[in-house]
């Protein structure tokens, strides 16, 4: 398998396996590949786990997903995935395909030329579950991307699996994919935020990551309209990143915005530079924090 590529570069005929351990990249991830799936006119299924089938959606659309006017009118589908597998109680490899398989039938009678799948395969690991069963899944499922109408990501969080387990998922799809890093060491991570589009920061943010912040912001300035900077995760920030941020809002035309979303000391350092009174920049709250 190549290396790990961006998710809007997979298409018809991609078998991508995500790993993961910031499960809100994991969705960021899930949700641009969902949105581009309905952009495109695709049929798209979700299989889910460890997100519940009812709390999903409300995770597609608080990324920009249309997700609840697509399930209205029959284009997106939402479904647990941890009985959905089983046949007599347990899980069966052929049981997973024979499904699949008769899901991009449905979608060809609907008139998709394409089904977009996603699934969680963290049931896997439940007490009932028979790892072998995924893995003899992962190893069939390939005849059916032959003829391109196919798309999908299979689901891997890294602190469920193990390591053997996760090099066989590798090694059993023709993609990766993952979220672009422009930076990361045991301090703080920068990296792509795909849905809504922008940047993602985690951990501790001062001048000596000037650099990669800048670049970061730069490309995204290249990708997207308005930018989204996700500072959710990020515990502290100096002002001279916080002044980074503000000149690249300072420098967008009248037509595009910056939208920081922050909490705690991050928003206050923000408050204390009077953000607020900048047309181009937007500092709100995480949501679910004070």
């Amino acid at each position: 398998m190549e290396n790990p590529r961006s998710v809007e570069e997979l298409g018809p005929g991609d078998h991508a396996c995500l790993t993961f351990t910031d499960p809100d990249e994991r969705l960021d991830i899930v949700a641009a590949f969902v949105r581009s799936g309905l952009d495109l006119g695709h049929k798209v299924l979700c299989f889910t786990d460890s997100v519940p089938v009812d709390r999903l959606p409300g995770e597609l659309e608080a990324r920009s997903v249309a997700a609840q006017a697509a399930i209205r009118r029959g284009q997106l589908a939402v479904r647990g995935s941890e009985r959905i597998w089983l046949a007599e109680g347990q899980p069966s490899a052929r049981r997973m395909v024979d499904l699949l398989a008769g899901q991009l039938d449905l979608a060809a009678r609907e008139g998709y030329p394409v089904l977009r799948m996603t699934a969680d395969m963290c049931w896997a690991n439940r007490p009932v579950a028979a790892i072998d069963q995924l893995l003899a899944f992962e190893s069939e499922v390939g005849e059916l991307f032959a003829d391109g109408r196919l798309a999908a990501i299979c689901q891997y969080d890294r602190d469920s699996f193990d390591a053997v387990t996760l090099a066989f998922a590798a090694s059993a799809h023709t993609r990766a994919v993952a979220a672009t890093v422009y930076h990361e060491d045991p301090i703080v991570r920068i990296c792509r935020q795909h849905s809504p589009p922008g940047v993602r920061v985690a951990g501790e943010l001062d001048f000596t990551r000037a650099e990669p912040l800048t670049h970061a912001l730069a490309e995204s300035l290249r990708l997207d309209h308005h930018i989204h900077v996700n500072l959710a995760q990020l515990r502290y920030i100096d002002a001279a990143c916080v002044s980074i941020i503000i000149q690249t809002a300072l420098g967008l035309p009248d037509d595009r915005r910056l939208m920081v979303t922050c909490h705690g000391l991050v928003q206050e350092m923000f408050s204390l530079v009077d953000a607020g009174e900048i047309a181009s920049l937007r500092v709100q709250a995480a949501h679910g924090r004070a």
